[in-house]
Order: C-alpha cells, then structure tokens, then sequence
C-alpha cells in the first residue's frame, strides 16, 4: 500500500465537498495510508510554520526508510493552489517523494499580491531543474491568469496535464469535488489527470 500526503491551499479547511477531502475518503477505503493534516493558521498562514509542517508530515512512513522501506508503496505528494509554492519554497527540507503532482498553483505576482500569503512568492526559484512533479492546470484560473503551464511548466521543465475549463480546479471554480481521473493517478502513475468531475 501507498501513504499519500494530500496538502491544502489557503484559507482552506478542508471542505467536505473539496476533490482533495473526497480523495483521502477514496484513498483510505483502499487500504492506503493518507495524511492530510490542516496546515497551521490557513487565513494567515506562516511560511516558516507549513515548512515545518512539512517535515513532520513528510516523514517517511512507519517501519521504512524513505522510498525503499516498509512494505513497498510508495510515498505520494498531491499538493494545491498555495501548497505547490510551499512544495516549491521547501527546497532541501522538501520529503523524499516517489510521486508529486502539482495542481492549480497561483501566479507569483497574485501571491504576492496578497498580503497574507505574499512571503511564499519572495524568493521563488522557477530555474530549479530535475523536479520530479506532474503539474495540473485548468484555463481560466483567476488565481494564475497567464496559466500555470507558462509560470512553472515551461521554466521548470514539468510533466504537464491541461484541464480545459477547470479554473482553480476546485469546487468554486470547476466545481471540482469528485475527481476519478486524480484517484485513477494515484493508483496508476501512467494515468493522465483529465476533467470530468
């Protein structure tokens, strides 16, 4: 089995009627280890405070040692909106991961518009190479108007799935709760993640 650790973007509760909240659901009737922790203070968050998160929920499974260990599985990152630039900011304290893909993440120039999360811009490296992530982007997300594909696909050198119409690829844009094609990657990592919620 897998542990998957599902991270949340800002001023994000952990909805019930949120794809990440319905994955963790699906991911656990199947026997997998999820973790998907309410990062501290998402009204406000603190970069220093979800990098720390980070490393603590980013261990690597119990009775392992980082990807070789415990039973086999994998250890799988599903990271959204604020959370990517996090994944991104964390650098050498980023986890061990087999898998990441990175979803609907905002513009630099919005995050650092907005007061409360602006310090997760400061500082960005978009020039990092050899970064083992798939990126899913929608057209039309207000919070990355240029598109994710041009921000970080292209100068990253990601692996990339374009979502027409998916907006932030959530539940207010998109309407994004069930997501068949996000828990048929995790499962298959040759999957392609495709609309159709």
């Amino acid at each position: 089995m897998n542990t998957y650790l599902i991270l949340h973007g800002f001023q994000n509760h952990r909805p019930p009627g949120h794809w990440q909240h319905w994955l963790a659901g699906e991911l656990r009737e199947r026997g997998h280890e999820v973790r998907y922790p309410q990062l501290p203070e998402a009204d406000a968050p603190r970069l220093a405070e979800w990098l720390d998160a980070l490393e603590e929920h980013g261990k690597p499974p119990a009775g392992g040692e980082g990807r070789e260990g415990g039973d086999g599985g994998e250890f799988v990152v599903l990271a959204h909106s604020l959370s990517v630039l996090l994944w991104l900011r964390a650098g050498a304290r980023r986890p061990a991961a087999d898998r990441v893909l990175l979803v609907a993440p905002p513009s630099p120039g919005v995050t650092a518009s907005i007061p409360e999360i602006a310090a997760f811009a400061d500082g960005l490296d978009l020039t990092e190479r050899g970064l083992r992530a798939r990126l899913v982007y929608g057209d039309g997300d207000p919070y990355c108007p240029e598109g994710a594909d041009t921000h970080y696909g292209v100068p990253l050198g990601l692996d990339m799935d374009h979502v027409p119409g998916g907006g932030h690829l959530n539940p207010e844009h998109g309407g994004y709760g069930p997501w068949p094609s996000v828990l048929a990657w995790c499962e298959n990592p040759a999957t392609r993640v495709t609309g159709g919620h």
